[in-house]
Protein backbone atom coordinates (compact mmCIF):
# COMPACT_ATOMS: atom_id res chain seq x y z
CA UNK A 1 0.00 0.00 0.00
CA UNK A 2 1.41 3.34 -1.11
CA UNK A 3 1.50 5.66 1.63
CA UNK A 4 3.25 8.50 0.35
CA UNK A 5 1.21 11.65 -1.04
CA UNK A 6 2.10 14.99 -2.94
CA UNK A 7 0.99 17.63 -0.46
CA UNK A 8 -1.02 17.97 2.61
CA UNK A 9 -4.02 18.63 1.33
CA UNK A 10 -3.76 15.47 -0.84
CA UNK A 11 -2.65 13.70 2.45
CA UNK A 12 -5.72 14.78 4.53
CA UNK A 13 -8.45 14.01 1.88
CA UNK A 14 -11.08 12.46 2.82
CA UNK A 15 -10.32 12.42 6.39
CA UNK A 16 -11.40 16.14 7.55
CA UNK A 17 -14.62 16.66 8.87
CA UNK A 18 -16.67 18.95 11.19
CA UNK A 19 -16.71 18.34 14.89
CA UNK A 20 -13.57 16.18 14.78
CA UNK A 21 -10.93 15.15 17.85
CA UNK A 22 -7.09 15.95 16.33
CA UNK A 23 -4.59 14.55 18.47
CA UNK A 24 -0.97 17.14 17.27
CA UNK A 25 2.71 16.75 18.14
CA UNK A 26 4.79 19.22 18.87
CA UNK A 27 6.18 21.34 21.69
CA UNK A 28 6.68 25.10 21.54
CA UNK A 29 6.79 25.69 18.33
CA UNK A 30 9.48 22.28 17.64
CA UNK A 31 8.37 19.39 15.54
CA UNK A 32 4.69 20.79 14.86
CA UNK A 33 2.95 19.78 11.81
CA UNK A 34 2.71 23.21 10.29
CA UNK A 35 1.98 21.86 6.68
CA UNK A 36 -1.08 19.70 8.07
CA UNK A 37 -2.07 22.48 9.87
CA UNK A 38 -2.16 24.72 7.29
CA UNK A 39 -3.89 22.10 4.95
CA UNK A 40 -6.37 22.22 7.56
CA UNK A 41 -6.61 25.74 7.53
CA UNK A 42 -7.48 26.38 3.77
CA UNK A 43 -9.74 23.14 3.92
CA UNK A 44 -12.41 25.52 6.37
CA UNK A 45 -12.46 22.12 8.97
CA UNK A 46 -14.57 23.79 11.65
CA UNK A 47 -15.97 22.88 15.82
CA UNK A 48 -12.54 21.18 16.52
CA UNK A 49 -11.23 19.96 18.97
CA UNK A 50 -7.03 19.58 19.56
CA UNK A 51 -4.99 17.83 22.08
CA UNK A 52 -1.74 19.58 21.82
CA UNK A 53 0.62 20.31 24.48
CA UNK A 54 0.04 23.89 23.46
CA UNK A 55 -1.50 26.45 21.06
CA UNK A 56 1.82 27.58 18.73
CA UNK A 57 2.03 30.87 18.88
CA UNK A 58 -0.19 33.57 17.23
CA UNK A 59 0.59 33.54 13.50
CA UNK A 60 2.04 29.72 13.77
CA UNK A 61 0.75 26.39 14.51
CA UNK A 62 -2.46 25.88 15.98
CA UNK A 63 -2.38 29.38 16.37
CA UNK A 64 -3.66 30.05 12.94
CA UNK A 65 -6.44 27.86 13.21
CA UNK A 66 -7.61 29.98 16.40
CA UNK A 67 -7.50 32.83 14.32
CA UNK A 68 -10.06 31.64 11.54
CA UNK A 69 -12.22 30.37 14.88
CA UNK A 70 -11.92 26.64 13.85
CA UNK A 71 -11.03 25.34 17.12
CA UNK A 72 -13.85 24.61 19.42
CA UNK A 73 -12.01 22.86 22.58
CA UNK A 74 -8.27 22.96 23.42
CA UNK A 75 -7.03 19.95 25.36
CA UNK A 76 -3.22 21.70 26.53
CA UNK A 77 -0.58 21.94 29.30
CA UNK A 78 0.66 25.46 28.57
CA UNK A 79 -1.73 28.25 27.31
CA UNK A 80 0.87 31.19 27.12
CA UNK A 81 2.99 32.65 24.14
CA UNK A 82 -0.21 32.62 21.88
CA UNK A 83 -2.65 36.16 22.99
CA UNK A 84 -5.28 35.02 20.73
CA UNK A 85 -5.54 31.71 22.41
CA UNK A 86 -5.56 33.39 26.19
CA UNK A 87 -7.94 36.21 24.63
CA UNK A 88 -10.50 33.61 23.48
CA UNK A 89 -10.20 31.24 26.64
CA UNK A 90 -10.92 34.79 29.12
CA UNK A 91 -13.58 35.62 26.97
CA UNK A 92 -15.33 32.52 26.89
CA UNK A 93 -15.10 31.78 23.23
CA UNK A 94 -12.56 28.79 23.27
CA UNK A 95 -13.30 25.43 25.54
CA UNK A 96 -9.88 24.58 27.42
CA UNK A 97 -9.09 21.11 29.16
CA UNK A 98 -5.65 21.95 31.22
CA UNK A 99 -3.41 18.37 31.66
CA UNK A 100 -0.21 18.61 33.46
CA UNK A 101 2.60 17.38 30.33
CA UNK A 102 3.11 14.18 31.64
CA UNK A 103 -0.38 13.21 31.84
CA UNK A 104 -1.67 14.49 28.41
CA UNK A 105 1.22 12.61 27.06
CA UNK A 106 0.27 9.38 29.48
CA UNK A 107 -3.24 9.83 27.59
CA UNK A 108 -1.74 9.79 24.55
CA UNK A 109 0.22 6.86 25.07
CA UNK A 110 -2.35 5.19 26.87
CA UNK A 111 -5.19 5.53 24.26
CA UNK A 112 -2.48 4.09 21.18
CA UNK A 113 -1.94 1.01 23.43
CA UNK A 114 -5.80 0.48 23.75
CA UNK A 115 -5.70 1.41 27.38
CA UNK A 116 -9.23 2.82 28.69
CA UNK A 117 -7.38 4.59 31.77
CA UNK A 118 -5.10 4.82 34.68
CA UNK A 119 -4.26 6.61 38.00
CA UNK A 120 -2.20 9.20 38.60
CA UNK A 121 -0.88 11.14 41.88
CA UNK A 122 -0.47 14.11 39.39
CA UNK A 123 -3.53 16.84 39.67
CA UNK A 124 -4.82 15.45 43.44
CA UNK A 125 -5.60 18.53 45.42
CA UNK A 126 -5.84 20.54 42.20
CA UNK A 127 -8.26 22.02 39.68
CA UNK A 128 -7.10 19.14 37.49
CA UNK A 129 -8.67 16.68 39.92
CA UNK A 130 -12.40 17.79 40.16
CA UNK A 131 -14.94 15.78 38.71
CA UNK A 132 -12.56 12.93 38.55
CA UNK A 133 -12.42 9.20 39.99
CA UNK A 134 -10.54 9.51 43.18
CA UNK A 135 -9.17 6.08 44.75
CA UNK A 136 -6.51 5.05 47.54
CA UNK A 137 -3.31 2.69 46.49
CA UNK A 138 -1.12 2.41 49.89
CA UNK A 139 -2.67 5.16 51.73
CA UNK A 140 -2.01 7.24 48.89
CA UNK A 141 -4.43 8.91 46.60
CA UNK A 142 -4.94 8.93 43.05
CA UNK A 143 -7.26 10.38 40.45
CA UNK A 144 -8.36 8.17 37.20
CA UNK A 145 -7.47 9.98 33.63
CA UNK A 146 -8.87 8.42 30.79
CA UNK A 147 -6.74 7.32 27.64
CA UNK A 148 -7.27 9.54 24.51
CA UNK A 149 -9.06 7.87 21.45
CA UNK A 150 -8.28 10.61 18.13
CA UNK A 151 -10.14 10.86 15.12
CA UNK A 152 -7.05 11.90 14.04
CA UNK A 153 -3.28 12.32 14.62
CA UNK A 154 -0.76 14.69 12.84
CA UNK A 155 2.77 14.32 13.54
CA UNK A 156 6.12 15.72 12.27
CA UNK A 157 9.01 14.19 12.25
CA UNK A 158 12.78 14.23 10.23
CA UNK A 159 12.95 10.99 8.27
CA UNK A 160 10.09 8.31 7.10
CA UNK A 161 10.75 5.29 4.99
CA UNK A 162 8.39 4.16 2.34
CA UNK A 163 6.62 2.16 4.67
CA UNK A 164 6.41 4.95 7.62
CA UNK A 165 8.70 4.02 10.18
CA UNK A 166 9.73 7.06 11.29
CA UNK A 167 12.91 9.09 13.05
CA UNK A 168 12.21 12.22 15.06
CA UNK A 169 15.30 14.76 15.09
CA UNK A 170 16.29 15.58 18.95
CA UNK A 171 13.77 17.67 20.71
CA UNK A 172 11.69 17.32 17.86
CA UNK A 173 10.58 13.95 19.25
CA UNK A 174 8.78 15.73 21.65
CA UNK A 175 4.63 14.66 21.91
CA UNK A 176 4.71 13.15 18.19
CA UNK A 177 5.18 9.62 19.23
CA UNK A 178 2.47 9.32 21.51
CA UNK A 179 0.21 11.26 19.78
CA UNK A 180 0.84 9.64 16.43
CA UNK A 181 -0.52 6.19 18.54
CA UNK A 182 -3.64 7.34 19.62
CA UNK A 183 -5.59 8.15 16.01
CA UNK A 184 -7.85 6.08 14.29
CA UNK A 185 -5.39 7.87 11.41
CA UNK A 186 -2.19 8.93 11.47
CA UNK A 187 -0.58 11.35 9.20
CA UNK A 188 2.86 12.47 8.78
CA UNK A 189 4.65 15.01 7.37
CA UNK A 190 8.83 14.66 7.05
CA UNK A 191 11.77 16.42 6.19
CA UNK A 192 13.03 13.31 4.11
CA UNK A 193 11.39 9.98 2.48
CA UNK A 194 14.19 7.12 2.17
CA UNK A 195 13.77 3.91 0.23
CA UNK A 196 12.82 0.84 2.01
CA UNK A 197 15.24 -0.95 4.08
CA UNK A 198 17.62 2.20 4.39
CA UNK A 199 17.34 2.62 7.74
CA UNK A 200 18.92 1.01 11.08
CA UNK A 201 16.06 -0.57 13.34
CA UNK A 202 17.51 0.02 16.08
CA UNK A 203 17.48 4.19 15.18
CA UNK A 204 13.62 3.75 14.78
CA UNK A 205 11.46 5.99 16.98
CA UNK A 206 8.05 4.84 15.28
CA UNK A 207 7.64 1.90 13.62
CA UNK A 208 5.49 2.16 9.97
CA UNK A 209 2.76 0.19 11.34
CA UNK A 210 1.17 3.66 12.83
CA UNK A 211 1.53 5.56 9.60
CA UNK A 212 -1.04 5.61 7.08
CA UNK A 213 -0.08 8.73 5.02
CA UNK A 214 3.28 10.52 4.61
CA UNK A 215 3.84 13.78 2.75
CA UNK A 216 7.77 15.52 2.20
CA UNK A 217 7.57 19.14 1.97
CA UNK A 218 9.82 22.09 3.05
CA UNK A 219 9.41 23.41 6.62
CA UNK A 220 10.01 27.02 8.82
CA UNK A 221 12.38 25.91 11.74
CA UNK A 222 11.41 28.85 14.53
CA UNK A 223 13.31 30.08 17.30
CA UNK A 224 10.34 30.63 20.12
CA UNK A 225 12.12 32.35 22.48
CA UNK A 226 15.56 33.99 21.77
CA UNK A 227 17.81 35.23 24.88
CA UNK A 228 21.41 36.90 24.11
CA UNK A 229 23.67 38.87 26.49
CA UNK A 230 24.69 42.09 24.91
CA UNK A 231 28.37 42.23 23.58
CA UNK A 232 28.94 43.84 26.53
CA UNK A 233 28.06 41.29 29.33
CA UNK A 234 29.59 38.69 26.93
CA UNK A 235 33.45 40.05 27.31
Amino acid sequence: MNKIYGSAAEALDGLLFDGMFIASGGFGLCGIPELLLDAIKQAGTKDLTFASNNAGVDDFGIGILLQTKQVKKMISSYVGENKEFMRQYLSGELELEFNPQGTLAERMRAGGAGIPGFYTKTGVGTQVAEGKEHKDFNGETFILETGMFADLSIVKAWKADETGNLIFRKAARNFNPPAATCGKVCVVEVEEIVPTGSLDPDNIHLPGVYVHRIVQGEHEKRIEQRTVRSREDAQ
